[in-house]
């Protein structure tokens, strides 16, 4: 089998970060989460993996290599725009050939990996494999119906959905679908969906298998998914103490602290994590925080939250909670009468201040 990971869309709804930096490698504990999917696939024993690319291209390419990190060989396919995923299908056939593929989405999260879906799909060799989970909103995802247990129609976002079973964002298919793929039109998106493809394969009398996904998954493209996934990563860490810690500072549960890092007079309760060079001094980092390399937190408080490198967050008098906060940042406070709000901030932010 193949891999292809779909890496081309531009992340709109994690703007402003995305202004500067692709969805896909936006990290969880510490590690982009692009990088989550090529483990999975690796570790299913596929070593051949296409990655679909658009705009932000050449920072993947950069931070991903040849793949040689992970044992894999890696092939970048160029899309023209974000044209649907069926579309990204159509553009891979010259990588994929007739071999049978599995599909990951960059941007998603499968706490248990997909070995065991792989090991499945080899077996029984259906035209198509999807991976579904219960949601409670499922009109903002694809949506399977089922009859007896087998999928019987695929709705992209239906505004009444007839089921709460989502697509999850990993699929397996044999070379059928790539005649379902040139069948369909684009839908009112102007895109060429996968919901279509595989309604295609279905109605042409092919098997397309559901396997309702046990443990968390996590489509990372919201502020909320990307908290809940690091936070659902950071609680499998082991307990890592490489960095400084000196004797008036408190490491509480399941703390990494990278070498390189110093901790001095504070706290640090875990699930966390401290990246390397990181320095934290007279502070609070509190549960479910990630804390990037070479980032400083100074005389604060930050918990439940993704601080990126190179970022400074000094003298604050209020906790920072529930933030993303992107590289090379500085959040401070200016001890100055009157007391008055100084932002400088880019397209599309947003600032919570509690009282």
């Amino acid at each position: 089998m193949k891999g292809l990971i779909l890496s081309g869309g531009k992340g709109t709804r994690l703007r402003p970060l995305t202004y500067t930096s692709a969805k896909q490698l936006v990290p969880v504990a510490n590690k982009p989460v692009l990088f989550y999917g090529i483990e999975a696939i690796a570790a299913a024993g596929i070593r051949d993996i296409g990655i679909v690319v658009g705009d932000t291209q050449a920072e993947i390419r950069a931070a991903v290599g040849d793949g040689s990190r992970w044992g894999v060989r890696i092939e970048y396919i160029e899309q023209d725009a974000p044209r649907g995923l069926a579309h990204a299908v159509k553009i891979s056939r010259p990588f994929i050939g007739d071999d049978p593929f599995v599909m990951y989405l960059g941007d998603n999260l499968l706490n248990k990996g997909i070995t065991h879906f792989v090991e499945e799909f080899v077996r029984e060799k259906p035209a198509a494999q999807i991976l579904l989970t219960r949601v409670p909103d499922p009109q903002m995802f694809g949506v399977a119906e089922l009859d007896n247990g087998a999928v019987v129609r695929l709705v992209e976002k239906p505004k009444e959905p007839k089921s709460d079973l989502a697509l999850v964002g990993v699929y397996m298919f044999g070379p059928q679908v790539f005649e379902s793929v040139h069948n369909i039109t684009p839908s009112f998106r102007n895109e060429l969906e996968i919901t279509d493809a595989i309604q295609d394969l279905i109605d042409r009398g092919l098997t397309v298998r559901p396997h309702i996904v046990q443990g968390w998954w996590k489509d990372t493209g919201k502020l909320e998914d990307m908290l809940e996934a690091n936070r659902l990563i950071l609680d499998t860490l082991e307990r890592r103490v490489d960095g400084e810690v000196d004797a008036e500072s408190r490491i509480e549960g399941k703390v990494v602290v990278e070498a390189g890092a110093k901790v001095e007079r504070s706290v640090i309760r875990g699930p966390a994590i401290i990246g390397r060079g990181a320095q934290i001094a007279h502070a609070y980092v509190g549960p479910f925080t990630s804390i990037g390399a070479d980032v400083e937190i100074r005389d604060s408080e930050v918990e439940h939250s993704i601080v990126l490198e190179g970022s400074s967050i000094r003298d604050l008098a209020n906790r920072v909670i529930d933030s993303l906060i992107g590289r090379n940042v500085r959040i401070y406070r200016i001890p100055v009468k009157p007391s008055a709000y100084r932002f400088m901030l880019g397209d599309n932010s947003e600032v919570g201040i509690r009282w």
